[in-house]
């Protein structure tokens, strides 16, 4: 081993021990940008039958990942191109875009949960193989926390939850009705768009903190 990387290794073992732990209720911020799932029938008018996508990286939560394939989406107003798409396939195709997105391509989806999809906004897809046009399947998907089973524990909250949550920094500002999304198979982390990120100057792994919460009705 080289005397420099020596000297990196050591020291990052320092800054390990000496970097603060994060509070209890402090919870990692992942940044969502424009992306499409697609479900198995909407990848082969896109792609061609018996296509396989190509994984460029898993994402943070387990069996999600980004693929190398992207598409173009095509609205009343304008076009915006390669737009990444999201595996696994899904029983339905949903595309989930900023605000902001929404008005350059002309249309306005709306506030909701990942897979309330009931008449919501419509678009083209365009792919190498073909193109298809939504009736509904468009969002901009409600902020929300996933977190595993003991992270719920502790921080006493439970499935479909909704809390408010503080982002800090000098453009700080609380991010309410804030869905939490609770299995055994993810891991900590709240998911916002892009343009909630940058209202808040917030990056991805930058810390907001949980404040309360509000129980929905049965």
């Amino acid at each position: 081993m080289e005397h420099n990387q020596l000297i990196a290794m050591i020291t990052e073992a320092v800054m390990e021990q000496i970097r603060p732990l994060p509070k209890i209720n402090q919870i990692p911020v992942a940044i969502s940008n424009r992306h499409v799932h697609l479900s198995q029938e909407d990848a082969q008018t896109l792609f061609g039958p018996n296509y396989s996508f190509k994984i460029k990286k898993d994402l943070s939560q387990p069996g999600q990942y980004a693929c190398e394939e992207r598409v173009t989406l095509v609205g009343p107003k304008g076009v915006i191109e390669n737009v990444r798409i999201l595996g696994p396939v899904r029983p339905q195709t949903q595309v989930e875009l900023s605000v902001s997105d929404g008005i350059k391509l002309g249309i306005t989806p709306p506030v909701r949960d990942s897979g309330d999809l009931a008449n919501s906004a419509g678009i083209t897809l365009v792919g190498p193989s073909g193109s298809l046009t939504l009736p509904e399947g468009v969002i901009a998907a409600a902020r929300h926390i996933h977190m595993h089973s003991t992270d719920a524990e502790r921080l006493g909250v439970k499935d479909r939850d909704r809390v408010s949550v503080t982002a800090p920094g000098p453009r700080g500002l609380v991010f309410r009705e804030t869905l939490i999304r609770v299995s055994h198979n993810f891991t900590l982390e709240m998911h916002i768009d892009i343009d909630e990120a940058n209202a808040a100057s917030l990056r991805n792994q930058d810390y907001v903190e949980l404040l309360l919460v509000n129980h929905l009705p049965p």
